[in-house]
């Protein structure tokens, strides 16, 4: 084998340079094919960019913005004629029942001009006082309920700090030594039995 020449004919252990250099521009192919298509050149892309009337997300963006805000805009206007007409058709209406008010108000058969709108004045005179009486009762209903707040509040602080002060003493008591650094019994006893007595008669 090492003495075989290329003019023989045999293939001395090399591959086929025509068949690698094919297979090479197939996976090459397929690459492109997967990936897309092949890239663009510099001066198409160049054009690309120079170009404004290609795609842009941007100007995309604003237009729908600006688009979206016209709509809002149209909306709002057409509401705003909506209800500037449906004034105008209740003015009329309001305009006949004012002149209708005022027609019975000063109608000939009544003896005294004013005597209507005297009874509408003892007729709120009466409402604000009923008014006033509704309030007064409120506020005093308040008031009770404050103080009955505070009271609680009250008694709650002054048992806390009597607890508090109770707590203090007995511990006072149990740190208590004699002469010889031994604890005092004596209190120690009285809290074991306090506390027998109260779990009793709980």
């Amino acid at each position: 084998m090492k003495n075989c020449r290329p003019n023989d004919g045999v293939n001395c252990g090399r591959r086929d340079n025509s068949k690698g250099w094919v297979g090479s521009i197939h996976q090459k192919k397929k690459n492109m094919k997967r990936l897309g298509g092949g890239g663009l050149s510099l001066e198409a892309f160049a054009n690309m960019k120079s170009n404004r009337n290609q795609y842009n997300p941007a100007l995309i963006k604003k237009k729908r913005e600006f688009y979206k805000n016209a709509k809002c805009i149209s909306k709002y206007k057409k509401s705003l004629k909506q209800l500037n007409q449906q004034n105008d058709q209740s003015r009329p209406i309001r305009l006949k029942e004012d002149r209708a008010e005022n027609w019975n108000f000063c109608a000939p058969g009544n003896n005294e001009v004013g005597g209507s709108s005297s009874y509408t004045r003892k007729n709120k005179s009466r409402g604000s006082q009923s008014l006033m009486k509704v309030y007064e009762k409120k506020r005093e209903e308040e008031e009770e309920a404050r103080r009955e707040r505070e009271a609680v509040v009250k008694a709650k602080n002054e048992e806390r700090e009597k607890a508090m002060a109770r707590r203090k003493t007995e511990k006072e008591k149990m740190l208590k030594r004699t002469s010889k650094g031994q604890p005092v019994m004596k209190y120690r006893i009285q809290h074991i039995l306090d506390t027998l007595q109260g779990s009793s008669r709980s």
